[in-house]
């Protein structure tokens, strides 16, 4: 028969510390998509080769970006905090 209590579901998450490099692989990896989607169209035009070349592009441009979102991130920050007024 079938168990009427209900099952918890387990969500497995990373660490509170781990959130700059979640979000700067998750920022650099949606920019630098996109950034090739769009570079590769203006340059290239979009044809059979395309999906091809963005790939190819984004295999470069991917870690480049992550490596200068964790690099920047700290400036980001304070840049914010000088423009944005606290709670």
């Amino acid at each position: 028969m079938l168990d009427p209590r209900p099952t918890a579901v387990v969500r497995w998450k990373l660490h509170a510390r781990t959130t700059p490099v979640v979000f700067a692989f998750f920022m650099a990896s949606i920019m630098a998509m996109l950034m090739c989607l769009v570079i590769t169209a203006a340059n290239a035009g979009i044809d059979g080769q395309f999906p091809a070349r963005v790939l190819s592009a984004y295999c470069l441009a991917m870690p480049t970006a992550f490596c200068c979102v964790l690099v920047v991130r700290p400036l980001v920050m304070r840049l914010v905090a000088l423009t944005v007024h606290p709670h």
